[in-house]
């Protein structure tokens, strides 16, 4: 049984990013295209571990290595962006992103053979057969096991902030859903997924990490997909909560933001800083706002006590944490009001266009 351990929390500061992709054809529509991109040729120079399955063979996930200095995340994200769809160019394919396809029907997809997969499909049934999300995951790498297991406490409450800002998926399997992230809401409906319960300390996580494998309930440490988690592979706190997004900058910011909070987090740790605890029902509450408003949601705040709009939070951590860039995101249109903009004005063909990376 493959279980993490304190030793792999060694470094603070290190970033790692992961985007889920689709691809798609000429037309911008998902196709079959996995096994040509993962299993036909050799990877790309720029990307020598090459790309990753995700659950159907229209999806891909990119990930960067591991980026040492923060301040070279853009140029780390855009070696990988362009060497995946200069990869997926020489076999016909074009690559699109969002939280969801609108063009996407999860009984018309085929889903990707790998044995790990299929495994899933076979335990879970209905919800994975139809989960054709796509996210943003973002890795900050920590120094000490329970400073990590107490950071990702602390960063449940920002989850749905960051889900709200990034909310880029109101078509699901053809339709508009009304909400402004239907992959949150797709996503959520698989085991281990949402926000979680809060953990006393390290050994207190790695206890339920084995119980889950030893009891059958998931084949290994990476099926808890919950919105925010402790690596315990990689000495990450690793942010699962975003959608996945066409434009890097919008990607740049999510970075941004949760690396800023983890090393703030860091130092409240190191201070003895004590951690105001919201029943995880209310977290829950600030998820479904997030998920049905988008930019236009307001949150419980921290002390349980108000609310607060998505751009008063905004403004205050730009103040708070010296960091701009989910401020930019937050001032121009959503995601979501963009993609519905576009549908109605050029209808799918547009809006499948827009979703499409540039070469």
């Amino acid at each position: 049984m493959e279980l993490g351990s304190r030793d792999a929390f060694a470094r603070m500061g290190t970033l790692g990013i992961e985007e889920e992709f689709y691809i798609v054809d000429a037309d911008g529509r998902p196709t079959s295209g996995t096994d040509d991109l993962v299993y036909g040729r050799d990877p790309p120079a720029e990307v020598p571990e090459g790309f990753d399955h995700e659950l159907f063979k229209c999806t891909i996930e990119a990930q960067t290595e591991l980026i040492e200095d923060p301040s070279n995340a853009a140029d780390a994200l855009s070696t990988v962006r362009e060497a995946l769809v200069d990869h997926a160019a020489a076999d016909g394919y074009r690559i699109a992103a969002a939280g969801l396809h609108p063009a996407a029907k999860w009984r018309e997809l085929d889903h990707a053979e790998k044995p790990r997969y299929q495994a899933q499909l076979d335990r879970i049934q209905y919800p994975q057969h139809r989960n054709t999300t796509a996210g943003l995951h973002v890795h900050v790498g920590v120094d000490d096991a329970d400073k990590a297991v107490w950071i990702a406490n602390r960063l449940r409450w920002h989850c749905p902030i960051l889900l709200a800002l990034s909310a880029n998926s109101p078509f699901w399997n053809g339709f508009d859903t009304g909400l402004s992230s239907a992959r949150a809401k797709v996503f959520e409906n698989l085991p281990n997924t949402g926000i979680p319960s809060a953990f006393d300390d390290f050994d207190a996580f790695q206890r339920y990490e084995r119980r889950m494998v030893e009891q059958g309930s998931i084949d290994d440490r990476g099926e808890l997909w919950f919105d925010v988690r402790p690596h315990t592979g990689h000495g990450t706190v690793e942010v699962r909560a975003p959608d996945a997004q066409r434009d890097p900058a919008v990607t740049l910011a999510m970075v941004e933001y949760v690396h800023a909070l983890v090393v703030d987090y860091a130092e409240c740790y190191a201070d003895g800083e004590s951690a105001p605890a919201l029943r995880r029902e209310l977290l829950d509450e600030n998820k479904w706002r997030a998920i049905r408003h988008g930019h236009d949601a307001s949150f419980i705040a921290r002390d349980g006590e108000e609310t607060v709009s998505l751009g008063e939070v905004v403004e205050d951590e730009c103040d708070r944490l010296g960091i701009s860039g989910i401020r930019s995101v937050y001032e121009a249109e959503s995601g979501t009001r963009r993609q519905r903009r576009l549908q109605e004005e050029g209808g799918l063909d547009a809006l499948c266009e827009d979703l499409v990376l540039s070469p």
